[in-house]
């Protein structure tokens, strides 16, 4: 019988929401959307769990070569990026999360979207990645480190799958200066869970692992706008049908709330970038 960390646990725990792809179905039904004809556009407000959504993602596209790459979604959530690279771009993409809720949802959502021939999930841990070295062309992940405190190994793991010249594309939230922020935010309810660095850390561990930087940039002026149109909304119209309050319930406005504060105080940075072997 495998055995898990104390930690590993905890982080689960973070995210675990019971029966999620039911849930799911439910709120679909609400709004008469049928089973059987499901989109991943039905469904990308709450299968992209990582400040601004889908837009972020559709914007990371435009910057990277994708057509019949080999991805690997770290922290990979329900798998909406998962689906939209493998869609889009004819991808093969393997999303791994420490969440086993999560896998078991990502996979029931592929079979909606009829993308389970390009997608698969694993449960398992980014810090023994279960493949073979120089198994992807591209590594992809977005708000997973910061539940990592070995930054080393988790980036370590990563260029170990990727090929000759592979590739990372990531979108992370960071810390700009180290301050304490205000708990809970989405991925900690308290700061035993939360290990964020900074951006120039991050650079600096991907120069001594022999990445080359193609890219960054700070996106937190985007965030801040769309979180505070978000409140905006739902001060208009109430809460999605669908949307990250399923994934985080009741605390949804107080954990985002926590995030649009970090930015103002400039205790909080998000950035995006690419990086090659």
């Amino acid at each position: 019988m495998k055995t898990i960390s104390l930690s590993k646990f905890q982080i689960e725990k973070q995210y675990y929401h019971a029966n999620l792809f039911e849930e799911i179905c439910e709120r679909l039904d609400w709004q008469d959307i049928g089973l059987n004809s499901i989109t991943r556009s039905d469904i990308s407000g709450v299968d992209e769990f990582h400040v601004r959504g889908a837009e972020v993602s559709n914007e990371l596209v435009e910057e990277i070569y994708l057509k019949n790459c080999k991805v690997l979604d770290v922290g990979c959530g329900l798998g909406g990026p998962a689906r939209m690279l493998a869609d889009r771009f004819n991808c093969h993409v393997t999303g791994i999360d420490l969440c086993a809720e999560y896998i078991r949802t990502a996979k029931k959502l592929s079979e909606l979207t009829g993308l389970t021939k390009s997608t698969k999930f694993i449960h398992g841990d980014a810090l023994n990645l279960p493949f073979e070295d120089g198994s992807f062309d591209i590594v992809w992940t977005q708000h997973a480190q910061m539940n990592v405190a070995d930054k080393t190994k988790f980036y370590s793991e990563i260029k170990r799958v990727l090929t000759d010249e592979g590739t990372i594309v990531f979108y992370d939230i960071f810390t700009r200066n180290g301050a304490d922020i205000q708990y809970p935010v989405p991925w900690a309810n308290n700061a035993s869970l939360s290990f964020l660095q900074t951006i120039s850390n991050m650079e600096r561990l991907l120069n001594d692992l022999g990445f080359r930087k193609l890219q960054t940039s700070n996106q937190s002026d985007k965030a801040k706008q769309f979180l505070t149109g978000l409140f905006e909304k739902i001060k208009k119209n109430g809460p999605p049908k669908l949307g990250l309050n399923v994934l985080m319930g009741a605390s949804t406005k107080e954990k985002l709330t926590n995030i649009l504060k970090g930015l103002e105080e400039d205790k909080l940075e998000l950035h995006s970038g690419i990086y090659r072997i």
